[in-house]
């Protein structure tokens, strides 16, 4: 990853911190700390403020930090040391009086040892502020994303055609995520999600030993996780033998609501609009009250971050974001219906990044 891509990041909290009053923030979050300096390890902080970097970490990572941050300066503790004691080092050597620290991920031992290394210096909560940033990609992490939807696309093609009716759910989740390392992932953007039949009624259903033929449709949920950490995440169903006549209605209606929905993507709509609009079209099916999830939400680095297409959710949607889109009707008994997939938000409207065909006879094998 570009290291000026970095450097354009750190500069924007930086601006972001004057805001809220604090010269300097004390990241704690592992996923924070890679989307600021590039650094792939763990159990590491990253102060930064205006002037001043410093990465913390110890001494398993120090040839790593060479390589992937060798721009940063970087502090080591000593293996007898605490990760507090090594902050209040750092913090000896800054002189700050006004920290901030994410308030959504220390715990509050964190922030009384934080306080008793450091008396002099005010802690100013901020939450969510490089989860605010994140939320607009760049133009590195847009190409990461096309990676990772590309490695998600290749694995299902082989996972599909090596369907048999003898394989289980667990088995069919294995060997994605198996076929998607083989185009380039790092592994699996979540663990994979293949349901058949009425389990497809589960929106985060486990895969389970039951037969691919115990029924002739399955739900397939599924994203691959490239070698810096960015993922996709795609959902489509898979149809063999003699369906239900049902199956196709169901599966017609939410396909209308997810084209309806992306075609409503474009800078300056709120998300709970997106999402109303797929709503609208499965409540007028009669299906309302089994569509039980919001629309969509963002990836990145997690596989569900900022922004969220909800219905309470007043964001507004800005060139940048990549947002899932994926309405679903699930009737418990019976089976479920999920088509997903992964939208930017661009200058003039949308692209839908995935293109695994999604019509109803592209579903049958």
């Amino acid at each position: 990853m570009s290291k000026d891509y970095l450097a354009a990041r750190r500069k924007k909290l930086i601006s972001l911190l004057k805001r809220r009053g604090a010269e300097a923030i004390l990241i704690t979050s592992e996923t924070n700390v890679t989307y600021l300096t590039g650094f792939s390890g763990d159990s590491s902080f990253l102060l930064i403020g205006k002037g001043q970097t410093v990465l913390i970490s110890d001494g398993r990572y120090t040839t790593q930090l060479e390589e992937e941050c060798p721009d940063l300066d970087v502090h080591i503790r000593k293996a007898t040391e605490s990760m507090i004691t090594a902050v209040q080092q750092v913090l000896k050597k800054s002189h700050l009086p006004k920290l901030g620290f994410e308030s959504h991920i220390v715990t509050c031992e964190l922030l009384d040892a934080m306080s008793g290394i450091s008396p002099a210096a005010q802690w100013i909560p901020i939450s969510g502020m490089v989860e605010e940033l994140r939320m607009i990609k760049d133009a590195s992490e847009i190409q990461e994303i096309r990676e990772a939807v590309q490695q998600a696309q290749r694995g299902f093609e082989v996972f599909r055609a090596m369907l048999t009716p003898e394989m289980t759910e667990l088995q069919g989740a294995h060997e994605l995520e198996h076929a998607m390392r083989r185009f380039g992932a790092r592994q699996a953007a979540f663990d994979p999600i293949v349901a058949v039949g009425e389990r497809a009624a589960l929106p985060h259903a486990m895969p389970t030993e039951k037969l691919l033929a115990d029924s002739p449709f399955l739900l397939v949920d599924w994203g691959a996780m490239t070698q810096k950490g960015y993922r996709s995440d795609l959902t489509r169903m898979i149809v063999h033998g003699r369906p239900p006549a049902k199956l196709e209605k169901v599966y017609q209606t939410v396909l209308k609501a997810q084209r309806a929905a992306i075609k409503a993507i474009r800078p300056g709509v709120l998300c709970q609009d997106v999402d109303r609009v797929a709503r609208a079209v499965i409540e007028k099916a009669g299906y309302g009250k089994q569509f039980t999830h919001s629309l969509g939400h963002g990836i990145g680095l997690d596989i569900h971050e900022g922004p969220r297409l909800g219905g309470n959710v007043a964001t507004e949607l800005k060139p940048g974001m990549i947002v899932t889109v994926e309405p679903g009707i699930y009737l418990p008994g019976w089976g479920g219906v999920r088509i997903e997939d992964d939208v930017l938000v661009t200058r003039n409207g949308h692209e839908v990044m995935t293109s695994v065909p999604k019509d109803y006879e592209s579903a049958s094998l």
